[in-house]
C-alpha cells in the first residue's frame, strides 16, 4: 500500500515499478511524524531532495539504508544557533541537525550570518536581520555585518551596545531592519540584553511595531534581572501586545532561572490575550557568553546567578577562572568566551513540561577543534533524546522529536513559507530526516569533552543526500541550502 498526499506533489509512480525510481528509500524504519501522529513501520521514498512514498511495503531505490530497529524522524532544526560555520555544521549534522538558524543575533544582510558555509553548505541555514549590526553600522559607521564575522567576533562594549541612539538614528536603523527583511531575514533579532542601558523605549517601540507591520517576529534575549524577576518578559510581552508582533523569547530557563513556572504562566496568560508568544530552552545547563556582556561589566552577575569567579570557565582554555584571572581576560581579550554554571536541573524539568517548549543549541561559533567550546554544539537533541527522554521520562519520544523540529517549523512557516516543509515526514517535505537507535542515543559531549560526538544517530538525510553514514561524516555531500522568506517553488 502506497499512502499519499494530495495537493502537495504530484502522485508518485507506482511502487512496483522498477528500482531507481527513487534517488534513496530508507526501508523497515519506525517513522515518527508528530504533527499526524504517524509511529508505525513504514518506508519511504525520497526523489529530489523530497519524500514522494511513504509505504506499507518496502520500496527499491538506487539507494538502500536499512533502518530495522531505528527511528525515521524529521531532520532537527537549531532555531538558535551562533556557530553558522563549516566546523559547526559538521557537528550540528553528527546530532541530527539539519537546519541550523541564526535567530537570536541574526546578521545584516541575513545572508551573512552563512558566509563561511555558503559554497558548501552541508545542513539548511538562515537567519534573522540582526538590530545589532544595524545599530553598528548607524551608531559607529562601520560595518559587522555577523556578530562572528569571519571568525572576528565583535566586542559588545562598543558604542553600538552601550550608547543610546537619536531620534533620527533610529529611523536610520528602522530603514536598515527594513532592508533587511525586504532581503528575505527572518524576522529581527533583538540583543536587548547585551544592550539593556543603549535602547531606549522609543526605539525598542520602533522595533516592534515595525515587527507588526511587516508582520515577522522579533526573537529577544529580554533585559536580566535578579533571579525570579519578571521585568524584561513583562516589557516584551506588552510591547508585542501592544503593536500586534509575534515574540519568540530566547533561552527562557537561562533567564527566568527560579522564576521559570512564573514566567511561564505570564506567556499563558499572554496567549490567552491573544498575543503570538512562544520560547525555547537549552538541553545543557551552563550559559555561555562573551566576558564583555553587560551583564558582567555594568551588574553584579555573582548575585544575578548565585555563583562565584569558580563557577565560570574561560572558554578557549576550559580553565576554571579566579578573580585575578577574570579580571586578566576582561582586559585583555573582551571579545573572548566563558561558559558560566548556574542553571538547576529542576528549572530545566520545568520549562520541558510546558507543552510547546522548542528545545535549542544556543552553539557558539566552531573554528577549530583544538579550542574549548561548550558541549552544546555537539550533543543538545542527543542529550535530549538520550537523558530526558530515555533515562528520566520527562518527555515521550514523539513530543521530543515535535520539540527539535516540528514546533520550529510550524513556529517559522507563517512568516517564511519554506517551513512547511521542514519538520515533518510527509508527502511532499523535504527530505531532512534522521535516523537513530532510540535505545543508544547519547550525548558524548560534555564541559571537559566538547568535541566528543553522540553515539546513537546512524543516519542524517539533508534534501536527500546521505550526510551522515553510520555516524560519520560523508565527505561528499554538501546539500544545504539558504532559507529566507522566498516563496514556495514547486
Amino acid at each position: 500500500m502506497l499512502l499519499l498526499a494530495w495537493g502537495l506533489i504530484a502522485p508518485p509512480v507506482p511502487v512496483a515499478s522498477a528500482a531507481g525510481e527513487f534517488s534513496l528509500v530508507i526501508n523497515n524504519g519506525r517513522v515518527i511524524n508528530p504533527e499526524s501522529g504517524l509511529d508505525a513501520i513504514r518506508h519511504v521514498g525520497i526523489r529530489q531532495g523530497r519524500v514522494v512514498a511513504i509505504s506499507t511495503t518496502p520500496l527499491q531505490g538506487s539507494q538502500t539504508i536499512d533502518a530495522t530497529g531505528l527511528v525515521v524522524a524529521p531532520g532537527f532544526i537549531d532555531i538558535h544557533s551562533h556557530t553558522l560555520t563549516p566546523l559547526g555544521q559538521q557537528r550540528n549534522v553528527l546530532d541530527g541537525v539539519t537546519t541550523q538558524l541564526e535567530m537570536e543575533a541574526g546578521a545584516l544582510p541575513s545572508q551573512a550570518a552563512g558566509d563561511l558555509v555558503a559554497n558548501r553548505p552541508i545542513i539548511n541555514y538562515g537567519a534573522s536581520v540582526g538590530h545589532f549590526a544595524a545599530r553598528i553600522q548607524v551608531i559607529e559607521g562601520r560595518d559587522l555585518p555577523y556578530f562572528f564575522y569571519r571568525g572576528e567576533q565583535g566586542s559588545m562594549s562598543s558604542p553600538a551596545f552601550t550608547q543610546l541612539a537619536t531620534a533620527p538614528q533610529i529611523a536610520e536603523i528602522r530603514r536598515k531592519i527594513e532592508a533587511g527583511l525586504d532581503g528575505g531575514g527572518l524576522g529581527v533579532g533583538l540583543l536587548l540584553d547585551y544592550m539593556r542601558d543603549a535602547v531606549s523605549a522609543d526605539e525598542l517601540a520602533m522595533i516592534f511595531s515595525l515587527a507588526g507591520e511587516r508582520s515577522v517576529p522579533v526573537f529577544v534575549h529580554v533585559r536580566r534581572n535578579l533571579p525570579g524577576d519578571t521585568a524584561g518578559l513583562d516589557e516584551v510581552l506588552a510591547l508585542a501586545e501592544q503593536y500586534g508582533s509575534a515574540v519568540f523569547i530566547c533561552h527562557i530557563t537561562h533567564n527566568a532561572m527560579n522564576g521559570i513556572e512564573t514566567w511561564l504562566k505570564k506567556i499563558d496568560a499572554a496567549r490567552a490575550r491573544g498575543v503570538s508568544v512562544t520560547t525555547e530552552t537549552l538541553s545543557y545547563l551552563a550559559g555561555g557568553t562573551s566576558i564583555s556582556a553587560d551583564v558582567f561589566r555594568q551588574r553584579d552577575w555573582r548575585r544575578i546567578f548565585a555563583i562565584d569567579y569558580s563557577d565560570v570557565q574561560w572558554v578557549a582554555t576550559g580553565e576554571w577562572l579566579t578573580e585575578k584571572t577574570w579580571k586578566h581576560y576582561a582586559e585583555t581579550e573582551p571579545g573572548g568566551m566563558v561558559n558560566h554554571h548556574y542553571v538547576k536541573e529542576a528549572w530545566l524539568h520545568s520549562a520541558l513540561r510546558w507543552p510547546d517548549m522548542m528545545i535549542s543549541t544556543d552553539a557558539l561559533p566552531a573554528f577549530d577543534t583544538q579550542q574549548m567550546t561548550n558541549p552544546n554544539i555537539s550533543g543538545s537533541f542527543s542529550r535530549l533524546l538520550g537523558r530526558y527522554v530515555r533515562e528520566q521520562g520527562i518527555l515521550d519520544l514523539s513530543d521530543a522529536l515535535s520539540r527539535i523540529s516540528l514546533k520550529q517549523a510550524q513556529w517559522l512557516e507563517g512568516f517564511a513559507p519554506q517551513f512547511s516543509r521542514k519538520g515533518r515526514v510527509v508527502l511532499g517535505a523535504d527530505a531532512d530526516l534522521v535516523v537513530f537507535d532510540p535505545d543508544e542515543v547519547a550525548a558524548g559531549a560534555d564541559y571537559g569533552s566538547p568535541w566528543q560526538a553522540p553515539r546513537g544517530i546512524d543516519y542524517v538525510v539533508v534534501g536527500g543526500v546521505i550526510t551522515v553514514e553510520g555516524g560519520a561524516l560523508v565527505s561528499s555531500a554538501a546539500a544545504g541550502r539558504y532559507l529566507d522568506t522566498t516563496p514556495l517553488a514547486e
